[in-house]
């Protein structure tokens, strides 16, 4: 993948200078005749909600599931991966607060949307706004198709789309994996089209394109 329209500042170009919070360690090679030398590492200890940061640019997905009212209900998540080719198989990280959690848990079924440049305001409304009380898809107009084998929708507009059926699930602090098995999967007609990734704080978004 080549990155495209990446601001350097995004993938932490300003380093802030170093507090009493972090410590420079160095680093002892020992020479096998006897002789040592120091060498300043290049890793400085830091709180863990500054080094987070620098996990930018990454990877947007939009989970959908029918919730308990009959709503498909989309949520826009950070925290996705593949887990396994055969079977293949992909995980979801949700939040013990969202809405989606009882909606996974209630359709035992979802689809993992991967969301096109053109869906950058679907995907920061389906990430800001709660399901409980609003049917967000329709809020937004956003086109779907119906999915082929499980009870939920396709992202019309998205690069990439995957039925998932629930196969299990774990706690992890103050959020829940569900891992899915994928029994369908789905490509946009045109392999040009670029996805969206989180390209810092504050919700910058912005394309990754595919390298011909």
């Amino acid at each position: 993948m080549a990155y495209a329209n990446i601001a350097h500042e995004s993938l932490g170009g300003e380093t802030p200078a170093a507090t009493k919070d972090q410590q420079r360690y160095t680093v002892r090679a020992v020479d096998p005749t006897g002789d040592s030398t120091h060498h300043d590492a290049m890793q400085i200890q830091t709180p863990y909600a500054q080094a987070v940061l620098r996990r930018y640019p990454e990877s947007i997905a939009i989970a959908i599931a029918r919730d308990a009212a009959g709503k498909h209900n989309p949520i826009t998540l950070g925290w996705m991966m593949l887990t396994s080719h055969q079977p293949p198989m992909m995980a979801i990280s949700v939040g013990l607060t969202r809405h989606s959690l009882g909606a996974i848990r209630h359709a035992k079924a979802f689809v993992i949307s991967l969301p096109s440049v053109a869906m950058a305001d679907d995907a920061l409304f389906f990430g800001t706004k709660s399901g409980r009380d609003m049917d967000k898809i329709a809020a937004r107009g956003t086109k779907t198709q119906p999915a082929t084998l499980v009870d939920s929708v396709l992202f019309t507009d998205a690069v990439a789309n995957f039925e998932c059926t629930l196969e299990s699930e774990m706690e992890t602090g103050d959020h829940v994996i569900f891992a899915g098995r994928v029994v369908a999967a789905h490509v946009h007609q045109d392999p040009s089209l670029g996805r969206l990734y989180t390209l810092g704080k504050n919700y910058r978004m912005g394309g990754v394109t595919p390298m011909p």
